[in-house]
């Protein structure tokens, strides 16, 4: 399946902001995390197609995954 994965602030560093990949069927929003070596204490909000997601989310060929990383702060 393709879908665009669509990386936020520092998730970018030494990565990239938005690129077309391959995943297997089946594939869950988590894994696709995790294959691109960002830690999973670290994301904030999955977004697919503009809309918020759990990381148990399968996207569907076609789809648009964001990325954003938690905000901290005071």
């Amino acid at each position: 399946m393709r879908l665009t994965v669509k990386l936020f602030a520092y998730f970018r560093d030494n990565r990239f902001k938005q690129q077309v990949m391959d995943y297997p069927e089946g594939t869950t929003v988590e894994t696709i995390i995790g294959s691109l070596g960002i830690p999973i204490d670290e994301v904030g909000v999955t977004m697919i197609n503009s809309r918020p997601c759990d990381l148990t989310r399968v996207p569907v060929e076609g789809d648009q995954l964001a990325i954003f990383p938690a905000i901290g702060g005071g």
